[in-house]
């Protein structure tokens, strides 16, 4: 069985959310550190050109998303499950909510000049300067809009004390009572805010809060081990990918496989990848494409949040 590759860097948000979910699971997996910002060549030759973080590998398989990355790690071990039986609509639209929704907010109160002065105040400004015009970039394009600083402010407290009133009256240890992938969707935002002095407050302020997150940190990240970006490359060049999905589907937008496609995520980031639709399924789809670096590999997609189209 092929090694779990995630390609990542410690301060990413969604990274936290994908090394919560190895520790969860309590899996083993090399760590590849990529940069936070463009270019990422050793990357985007696994993944065609998708360049948010992080991203699984598993051989020659590649997986975007931390949405799809949840559902690939539920295969590697069932148990303890990340979608527990009669909930998986609600804990996964609310992980869709705190991805999309408490994740902006919390970009907007943490990338404030306040938070910033102090959360970069060991970098140079010129690096910081590239970080900025690097995530202006991330968000040009998509449907994704920045949370306006001010609007953040006034609609926080609203959604951290829902969040709150909900833990404080919820039947057991977790957001719907045993853990989730709802629970570490939330976590990651909160871990974000948790990074830095000026916007801490607006976590710990709310005990039921900071207690819930204190116990979903405690799963940790697993066992980790460091790789190289060439070894990692290597693994894609000399494996196979794994076979694809047994599901009968048709898609309603007539896409069948052996096409020409490309796909793209549509909030942000939104860079193309190209290659030859392999499968279309109800929650994934699947390109074949050729690196000279990476060799051939498979590159997953969930479907909900990208496009596909006609090459």
């Amino acid at each position: 069985m092929s090694e779990l590759i995630l390609h990542h860097y410690p301060q990413s948000p969604f990274a936290e959310k994908a090394r919560l979910l190895l520790g969860f699971k309590g899996l083993s997996w090399r760590s590849v550190l990529i940069s936070p910002v463009m270019p990422k060549p050793d990357l985007t030759a696994l993944t065609g050109g998708y360049r948010k973080t992080p991203v699984l590998q598993v051989g020659a398989d590649i997986y975007c998303d931390t949405a799809l990355i949840a559902h690939r790690l539920e295969q590697e071990k069932s148990a303890p499950a990340l979608f527990p039986q009669g909930l998986e609509l609600v804990t996964q639209s609310f992980a869709a909510w705190a991805d999309s929704q408490v994740f902006a907010h919390a970009v907007a109160l943490v990338f404030q000049p306040e938070s910033l002065a102090v959360k970069f105040a060991k970098v140079p400004p010129q690096m910081l300067e590239v970080l900025v015009a690097d995530r202006a970039k991330l968000f040009s394009g998509g449907t994704a809009t920045r949370v306006q600083l001010d609007l953040a402010k006034h609609q926080w407290p609203t959604i951290i004390s829902r969040i709150d009133q909900q833990l404080q009256h919820q039947a057991g240890d977790f957001l719907f009572g045993e853990p989730s992938i709802a629970d570490f969707a939330l976590a990651h935002p909160l871990w974000f805010l948790k990074g830095s002095q000026v916007t801490a407050p607006l976590v710990d302020a709310y005990p039921a809060v900071a207690t819930w997150l204190d116990r979903v940190l405690s799963f940790g990240h697993g066992t980790a081990s460091e790789m190289s970006a060439e070894q990692a490359l290597e693994v894609a060049r000399n494996a196979t990918p794994a076979a694809l999905p047994d599901e009968l589907f048709e898609d309603l937008n007539g896409f069948r496989p052996g096409q020409q496609v490309s796909i793209c995520a549509t909030d942000y980031g939104t860079d193309l990848v190209a290659g030859e639709l392999l499968f279309a399924g109800r929650e994934e789809l699947i390109l074949r494409r050729t690196d000279e670096r990476g060799g051939t590999v498979h590159v997953h997609f969930p479907r909900l949040g990208f496009r596909i189209q006609a090459q």
